[in-house]
């Protein structure tokens, strides 16, 4: 039995953080039930890539929910949109900051009848401040959390994380945050509003960042895919190609030394350490690759692996999701779209006593449970 069977979720939510976090919920088997806008619903619904007209993105990020259609502009939505959140456990929203309270469904009224209640808020910058009120995308708060400012290349231009880094953050957070209220709830305690900001989130994640800041005075800077305080520790170039090693402590710095047939540099004063490596790692670097140069990527993954040392090929997508132990942990499972096109989704990571967190539930179509919902809330058909 999933182990969040039997616990509702009203998910107000669109795009990415929201939808992730209850995902993730839904996952564990909470009944997530997702309120969308009538006129096209979640805005990710139309994301390419469409299979006959359903957005695989929207696919990747709704699987295992229930949609249902309403609209919180007319007193029947809003009244049904209440019954909704006062029939679960928990409600997830990501609107900005008030536009809920307008609409009378925000935390402080329904918490008030349901004292029960878990109500999560995701935002860009949190429920009150002085930027409470401006909006945000993945972009913009990787821009001002500072993750574009430590990524690319030394001396490059400003680069976003290719993953939306802010957007998962929240959400993950969010799922966190919530099943520890549910612990609260569960132990007689009341429920709990709960205030994710995608901005504290992303710095959260940046802890090496911002205690590097915290200790020196000085801003972290960009390395590309090397290490501030490990070496070697990054991509190299080999004859026809990169590959990424990664040599975290000293004896693995040795077996390095060896594989590579420079014995000696294990005794160069400018790597003895850690530190000194790390400190070094420009010149470590130009020397390596001068022997990197010489043979192919296969040769030195199958020399550092032999020796040890954790290296591993830089993969593109197909290359990462056709990988044997992906498939050997059965991570990505066939589904069917409301358009009836198949297609493959990567699952939760988690496995529970052996047992996957698979597709219990196909991504929605459109309002595909409306009435499904509403009859469960005694209000009749739409």
């Amino acid at each position: 039995m999933p182990p969040l069977q039997g616990v509702r979720v009203a998910e107000f939510c669109q795009v990415a953080a929201g939808p992730f976090c209850g995902m993730l919920l839904a996952d564990m088997g909470a009944d997530v039930i997702k309120v969308e806008n009538p006129a096209g619903g979640d805005g990710m619904r139309q994301w390419p890539p469409l299979s006959d007209g359903y957005s695989e993105n929207f696919a990747s990020l709704n699987r295992n929910k229930r949609s249902i259609v309403l609209d919180l502009k007319s007193a029947n939505g809003k009244a049904a949109a209440r019954a909704l959140a006062l029939s679960a456990d928990i409600v997830v929203e990501n609107f900005r900051p008030g536009v809920l309270d307008r609409l009378g469904l925000g935390h402080a009224a329904l918490m008030a009848e349901k004292p029960s209640l878990i109500y999560c808020s995701i935002s860009a910058f949190g429920q009150s401040g002085p930027r409470t009120q401006e909006g945000g995308f993945d972009l913009t708060v990787q821009a001002i959390s500072g993750v574009m400012s430590v990524t690319g290349e030394a001396g490059g231009p400003p680069v976003k994380c290719g993953v939306p880094l802010s957007d998962f953050a929240a959400g993950q957070y969010a799922a966190y945050a919530i099943l520890a209220a549910l612990l609260d709830v569960r132990g007689g305690r009341p429920g709990r509003h709960i205030d994710v900001a995608m901005m504290a989130s992303t710095l959260a994640f940046a802890a090496l960042q911002t205690s590097e800041y915290f200790g020196t005075g000085k801003d972290p800077v960009k390395l590309g895919s090397a290490h501030p305080r490990n070496a070697p520790y990054q991509a190299f170039h080999a004859s026809n190609g990169y590959f990424a090693m990664a040599a975290g402590n000293d004896r693995l710095w040795h077996s390095v030394c060896q594989v590579v047939g420079r014995a000696e540099l294990a005794d160069d004063p400018r790597f003895m350490t850690t530190a000194d490596r790390a400190a070094s790692q420009v010149a470590l670097k130009g020397l390596l690759e001068e022997v990197f140069g010489t043979e192919t990527v296969d040769h030195w993954l199958a020399a550092f692996n032999g020796a040890g040392v954790p290296c591993t090929p830089i993969n593109t997508y197909s290359q990462a999701l056709d990988d044997p132990q992906v498939e050997h942990m059965g991570w990505v499972e066939d589904i069917t779209l409301p358009s009836g096109v198949a297609t493959r989704t990567f699952i939760s990571p988690v496995i529970l006593d052996g047992e996957r967190l698979g597709v219990s539930r196909p991504p929605p179509a459109l309002g595909e449970h409306t009435d499904e919902v509403l009859a469960e809330l005694g209000l009749g058909t739409s």
